[in-house]
């Protein structure tokens, strides 16, 4: 998996030597290998405890045999709800959350060109009406891949335009919307409650809940992403994290601390900046790469 270059050097190094055999010496490098990528301390006594125990037991006894245990720790770990859910009938509604300065926009764009590529028909929604550069960026991206754009005026009601978006979907046989969000603190509104407003409104405009509610995180943020999901699940109930900026951090392992402090699943990863940069989450193909296995599934979206 392309994210994770920057990651998977430590661990290469680690198990460069299949046959090593497994000590303390071996194992404080891993686990200090885990600590340094973000993984967080209690999350990393969690992947570590049945490695230790396996060496106790001489069940482990070489690097080759604590990277295949360190694999299925993982995956385990990161469980098995990583689908990204659709609608029994359309419009399928996927709402993006997080804050400024994540990829959020740009994400939403490459779902766009995910879809294109599904078959499926997309309409983007520029709900983040507090920033003008935001509505002009989706309306580019919606250009550049031909796809609808719903925009009111800068500074207009967010939960009007989500409205009118899914509203239009229905009337125009778009099968899957993409809302985009406001994602900075404003003198004039909270941030919260423009969440919630929008989730009311789409919502009620479709009789059911949004299918997804995709919060975005940027990893190199680190542990600091945990503090930001915490909030935003203050306000709606996440379904999922999009976790973007892979491409060129070091810090991934958070992917492993959000799944396990925050109990959500990730549905996929940003992994540069043109719109096919999204990989759909894949647990194993993840593992595998983390601890330096080649990997024999790419996980292209």
């Amino acid at each position: 998996m392309r994210f994770l270059r920057a990651l998977v050097q430590r661990f290469t190094q680690i198990f460069q030597r299949p046959q090593r055999e497994v000590d303390d010496a071996f194992l404080d490098e891993l686990e200090e290998a885990l600590i340094l990528a973000d993984v967080g301390v209690a999350t990393t006594e969690k992947l570590m405890a049945p490695i230790r125990d396996g060496v106790r037991r001489n069940a482990l006894r070489t690097a080759a045999e604590v990277q295949e245990a360190l694999v299925n720790a993982i995956v385990a770990l990161l469980g098995d709800d990583h689908t990204l859910r659709f609608a029994p009938a359309p419009p399928t509604v996927w709402l993006f959350v997080g804050i400024n300065g994540t990829g959020k926009t740009t994400t939403v764009a490459k779902f766009a060109r995910w879809a294109q590529r599904q078959g499926r028909k997309p309409l983007l929604v520029a709900a983040d009406t507090f920033r003008a550069a935001a509505i002009d960026q989706l309306k580019v991206w919606g250009d550049r891949l031909r796809v609808p754009v719903i925009a009111h005026q800068m500074g207009a009601d967010p939960a009007a335009v989500a409205f009118d978006g899914v509203q239009a979907a229905k009337a125009r046989g778009h099968d899957l919307v993409l809302i985009d969000t406001a994602g900075r603190m404003h003198t004039k509104f909270n941030l919260l409650e423009e969440m919630r407003k929008i989730f009311r409104s789409v919502t009620k405009v479709l009789e059911r809940e949004p299918d997804e509610v995709l919060l975005v995180l940027d990893g190199t943020a680190g542990q600091n992403a945990i503090a930001q999901a915490e909030r935003f699940r203050q306000a709606v109930p996440v379904t999922g994290i999009v976790v973007t900026k892979l491409d060129g951090t070091a810090k991934g392992g958070a992917v492993l601390a959000i799944r396990d402090q925050l109990g959500l699943p990730i549905k996929a990863v940003g992994v540069g900046e043109t719109a096919d940069d999204l990989e759909l989450f894949d647990p194993t193909a993840f593992a595998r790469a983390l601890v330096g296995f080649e990997p024999d599934i790419h996980g292209s979206a």
